[in-house]
């Protein structure tokens, strides 16, 4: 009987063993939507709710006026018992404020670690473009010369960094973008810290420009130019992203923030000796600025003077005769009887190459000012050749002007210049300049991708743009041509591009 109980115990035991160890049978984890409501989160004015791309990650834009760093988000999940963690700190769905301003990693797990996924969070604002705010205190900002002290914020959505709010003085700048600015609203600004800073990933430096293309209703002509120059063997050429501004919490458009053309290690790197220096027009000038007006350049163009925008010197000094004398003496080799000799011509004066990419960029975009007027940048470093760039200021390019004949596809327009003109009479730097040319012609599917790209990349923020301006269907000073569209607006420059470049290409293969 004792035998009997004592195998009825150990089976009953060993039945107990066998059930404590069987694996609990439980659910995959799986989440199956992620909302931030309104109720929790005032900066929202609808429920948002996030897509999920099949995979492993939600995706969603939000409204502008969303407080990214503080969102409340309720995730639904099939099982009921399970821990979150967002970027690997405890969270609490529908209760826990987290920062989605940056890419956010969610975990999901039951309470014994057990059943462990992860998914990816991106969240960016609706316009799909970084958003700088700009604070003076409602400080108005209403001159080129006096700076007003504010402050500098910068989201950078998923791409960019972001920038937390940052001291700084602001002005208004440029010329015709400015009293079109001031007579219609949508102002450029020059942006500078008290000590270089890094915006969007761009190398640091204490300047900035906000460039309103208010006139270029691609919104692109300086961005894609800027690719223009990356390719080529120019030594520096200015970075710029697209953004979206506000001032004073009121939103201003699309603005390209870009480098301001200056000399600096991480823009036009010429070192202490060197000079920056612009052709510009006389009646441009501010009373401070320090210039020359080389013999045979400005007898052709009397209102044309070279402007020594670095370093700053003063008039007459040994320094000032320095550069003014060299300058004189390249263009008495140039004009020379002698001026296709290697040695003893233009060519012991310039790099060519740097000359060669210049004139074809601007060419190319057929740039209205640069024929003679304005914004012709080269850089002289004593003992060394005078080098083209950087190159500026293209809004009114690639056809985007009605009072010269830059507007039309055909026809040379940079040869006009005073010294291409001359330089064209030696076939070698002529046939330096076909040969070149291939390079672009043949980089043509790129640039026109990234037309496409650009457009598309700032579609939402180009909408918000023109619902705020209304220039979109109107003239623009000074548009030979305007689109009901902005597709129109796209598919014009892509158009002009194209066959600008078929035209020279028949031309430079005569």
């Amino acid at each position: 009987m004792k035998r009997l109980f004592l195998l009825i115990a150990i089976g009953f035991m060993a039945s107990c063993q066998k059930d404590t160890n069987e694996p609990v049978i439980r659910e995959t984890l799986e989440v199956y939507n992620i909302v931030f409501e309104a109720e929790d989160n005032p900066s929202l004015s609808t429920d948002l709710k996030l897509t999920f791309d099949g995979d492993h990650t939600f995706f969603g834009t939000a409204p502008r006026g969303a407080t990214m760093k503080s969102l409340v988000s309720t995730i639904g999940v099939n099982a009921g018992d399970v821990e979150f963690e967002m970027n690997g700190m405890p969270y609490v769905s529908g209760s826990t404020e987290g920062d989605f301003s940056t890419p956010v990693t969610l975990t999901v797990q039951y309470p014994d670690g057990d059943g462990k996924v992860t998914y990816d969070i991106r969240l960016r604002y609706d316009n799909g473009i970084p958003v700088v705010y700009v604070d003076t205190n409602d400080l108005p900002i209403d001159s080129k010369e006096d700076y007003v002290v504010g402050n500098i914020a910068v989201y950078g959505q998923l791409d960019y960094p972001h920038m937390e709010e940052t001291l700084m003085k602001i002005k208004g700048r440029g010329n015709s973008t400015w009293w079109q600015g001031v007579e219609f609203g949508k102002k450029p600004y020059q942006v500078k810290f008290s000590e270089s800073t890094e915006m969007l990933g761009i190398p640091a430096d204490r300047k900035w420009v906000f460039l309103a293309e208010w006139s270029d209703k691609s919104l692109m002509r300086n961005k894609i130019t800027y690719e223009m120059g990356a390719m080529s063997t120019l030594g520096y050429t200015p970075k710029g992203e697209f953004v979206d501004l506000f001032v004073n919490d009121d939103y201003q458009g699309t603005y390209l923030m870009a480098q301001k053309v200056e000399v600096t290690p991480n823009r036009v790197n010429i070192g202490q000796n060197g000079y920056l220096v612009e052709i510009d027009q006389l009646e441009r000038l501010d009373p401070e600025d320090v210039y020359f007006t080389p013999e045979i350049f400005t007898s052709h163009f009397a209102n044309n003077v070279f402007n020594i925008k670095s370093p700053e010197i003063a008039q007459g000094s040994a320094a000032y005769n320095a550069i003014s004398n060299h300058i004189n003496e390249f263009e008495s080799a140039l004009f020379g009887s002698n001026f296709k000799d290697p040695d003893t011509g233009y060519r012991a004066y310039i790099d060519v190459p740097s000359f060669v990419d210049w004139y074809l960029i601007n060419e190319i975009s057929k740039t209205t000012d640069a024929q003679f007027w304005s914004s012709i940048y080269f850089t002289w470093v004593p003992g060394e050749k005078i080098k083209m760039g950087p190159l500026w200021d293209f809004d009114l390019s690639y056809g985007n002007v009605e009072y010269t004949d830059a507007r039309y596809t055909e026809g040379y327009w940079i040869k006009d210049n005073l010294w291409f003109s001359r330089l064209f009479e030696d076939p070698y730097f002529a046939n330096a300049v076909k040969e070149r040319f291939q390079y672009y012609k043949n980089n043509m599917g790129y640039l026109l991708g990234k037309i496409d790209a650009y457009a598309n990349y700032i579609d939402a923020s180009q909408t918000d743009n023109y619902e705020l301006w209304g220039t979109l269907g109107n003239y623009v000073w000074p548009n030979p041509v305007w689109f009901d569209t902005y597709e129109e607006e796209v598919d014009h420059l892509k158009n002009w591009l194209t066959t600008r470049m078929n035209w020279l290409d028949s031309e430079f293969s005569k």
